[in-house]
């Protein structure tokens, strides 16, 4: 009786390990791994390059956010545009607008997905100082994060997650100093995410955790795990690079460590208390400090590649609808 009993309790014990291990990875399964359309994510960047360079102060900047809002509005999200002043490190006040999505408002436990839709003002890494003057297009810096986002906000309208999501396209972000200057200010950088975690869209706002995207559209990209990712979450760091390496992309989401970057993700988890990551295009190995044309007049559309989309639309995606 007692080995009858026991032996009950271990086809028992078993029988449930068994059962939630299929239950979770059917429910973590790669079935939306071609659902992601790349196609769509390489026209929503398109759509913000044919503006021009997304400069705040410029029509072409105007013009995006009309085009972001509405576009988002199409999906089902509720927006909210924060237009907010924004002092520049020399001083110059920048018109800005911080772009926010709701998804599913009425749940309480959400995540936040963010990129920058602003692009560079100054050609940095130009070797010509003519060209140097010129503003940069930001296919890759700026719209590429955007562009995944539109076709992942057009997925969750369609396929409902466990979690309420909210997507956040920051302004001026990317309208720190020149890289030929002395000075060097962390906080002229992300100027829209810093006023947005000081001042969010909703009181008390939280949510379980941040995910960045920036520089995700280059060919042959290595998405290494900055510092600054894992001193602020490094579970979420593991949790997406083992969903990369489990879908077939770990050759492009390697085990390598890179310096820490300073991006929205920074300002989102000190000042907001959101311990955020980011996926950026972000090799070690390099000797420039990110993509190759990062920086210059050839970040533009003939630069962007569309299996690359993919492979993070596919990551950020699969992990959605991970979230328990």
């Amino acid at each position: 009786m007692y080995y009858k009993a026991t032996h009950n309790f271990w086809v028992l014990f078993l029988f449930t390990i068994i059962f939630f291990s299929c239950k979770n990875q059917s429910y973590c399964d790669i079935e939306y791994n071609d659902v992601f359309n790349e196609d769509s994510a390489y026209l929503y960047i398109k759509n913000q390059v044919d503006f021009g360079a997304r400069i705040p102060n410029t029509k072409a900047h105007d013009s995006c956010v009309i085009f972001l809002e509405n576009k988002l509005k199409s999906f089902g999200a509720e927006v909210i545009i924060q237009n907010v002043e924004l002092e520049r490190f020399d001083g110059l006040i920048l018109n800005s607008s911080n772009i926010i999505a709701e998804f599913y408002p009425d749940k309480k436990r959400r995540i936040l997905l963010f990129a920058h839709y602003d692009s560079r003002y100054y050609s940095d890494m130009e070797a010509d100082n003519i060209d140097q003057l010129l503003p940069v297009l930001g296919a890759n810096d700026g719209a590429s994060g955007v562009g995944v986002l539109l076709e992942i906000a057009r997925q969750i309208s369609v396929n409902k997650p466990t979690v309420g999501i909210d997507i956040i396209f920051f302004d001026a972000e990317d309208q720190g100093q020149p890289l030929y200057m002395d000075i060097y200010d962390e906080k002229a950088w992300c100027l829209g995410a810093q006023y947005w975690a000081k001042n969010p869209h909703v009181k008390n706002y939280d949510a379980l955790f941040g995910l960045g995207l920036d520089m995700v559209g280059g060919s042959n990209p290595v998405f290494a795990r900055d510092d600054n990712s894992r001193y602020f979450n490094n579970f979420l760091v593991k949790k997406i690079w083992n969903l990369a390496d489990t879908l077939g992309y770990g050759s492009f989401f390697p085990d390598k460590f890179s310096k820490p970057i300073l991006h929205d993700h920074v300002f989102v988890s000190q000042l907001a208390g959101i311990r955020s990551i980011m996926i950026m295009d972000n090799d070690p190995r390099k000797t420039i400090p990110y993509f190759e044309h990062w920086h210059t007049q050839q970040d533009n559309l003939q630069n962007i590649n569309k299996q690359t989309l993919k492979m993070v639309g596919d990551v950020v995606l699969n992990f959605i609808y991970c979230v328990e």
